[in-house]
């Protein structure tokens, strides 16, 4: 994680290259780019959680089902 000065560097750079009008608008287009971003992460995180959840439920129900076969042979 970069320091305070590193910070203040990385600006007065980008401030040089691109110029003080411009800068808004590649704030604003790293702000949407981040937000993009997170929601893809969070959506895939809940796919994965969801997908991981439903085979958890089936291997358990094969696991119950299993039980209930051999307890009918016995």
């Amino acid at each position: 994680m970069p320091g305070t000065m590193e910070l203040v560097v990385i600006f007065a750079v980008a401030l040089i290259i691109f110029g003080p009008k411009r800068m808004p608008e590649i704030g604003r287009s790293v702000g949407k780019a981040m937000r993009e971003f997170r929601k893809a992460k969070a959506d895939l995180l809940g796919d994965l959680t969801s997908d991981i959840q439903e085979a958890r439920d089936m291997a358990l129900s094969n696991v119950d089902t299993s039980r209930r076969k051999s307890e009918e042979t016995k």
